[in-house]
């Protein structure tokens, strides 16, 4: 079911992609607007919040600057987190950061739940919060692709330049080390 959704979507992709190249502008809007949630909840697990706006767009503008020699082996998704992701690297080395704590702010949950709902939910952002950061930069990528933007190992290996295996490694040791850490607390 997931395979062919993700061959639907992928179908949509090459159709707007080969639109926008007959010069429908409109074409990069929707291209845009289907990409860009998942691009920004990516950078975001890596990059400082003021940050995740800039690199998103600049994804776009390098992918659209290049999109002729998009050769089609990865989804577009995967090719597009791929960009992101060098783009991120070289912005840690631009700055001698590397990736950074992204605090949540009240917009980013809207709840109906009460003051004790919310307090326990504060301490376990805070338990998970610090158990995230004590992840390797690898894992915590490996984790948001998988976690927070469903992505397969094979598409998490093509954006991260790694194997299939070692993937699967690295979410595995994510997790694991997710789970004692905040049982530890």
């Amino acid at each position: 079911m997931a395979e062919a959704r993700a061959e639907g979507e992928a179908a949509t992709d090459v159709a707007l992609i080969a639109r926008w190249m007959g010069g429908d502008e409109r074409a990069a809007t929707e291209l845009v607007a289907r990409h860009a949630p998942a691009l920004a909840r990516f950078v975001a697990s890596s990059a400082r919040r003021e940050d995740v706006d800039d690199v998103v767009q600049d994804t776009f503008v390098r992918a659209f600057a290049s999109l002729a020699t998009f050769r089609g082996e990865s989804s577009l998704r995967t090719w597009l987190f791929t960009i992101a992701r060098r783009l991120l690297v070289d912005r840690g080395r631009a700055t001698g950061r590397g990736a950074a704590e992204v605090p949540l702010t009240e917009g980013d949950a809207v709840t109906d739940f009460g003051a004790l709902d919310g307090l326990i939910a504060t301490e376990t952002e805070g338990r998970l919060g610090a158990a995230l950061r004590r992840l390797t930069a690898t894992q915590r990528d490996v984790f948001s692709l998988r976690v927070g933007d469903g992505l397969s190992y094979k598409e998490i290996a093509a954006v991260l330049g790694t194997t299939e295996g070692a993937a699967r490694v690295h979410y595995h040791n994510a997790v694991r080390a997710l789970k004692e850490s905040v049982d530890d607390e």
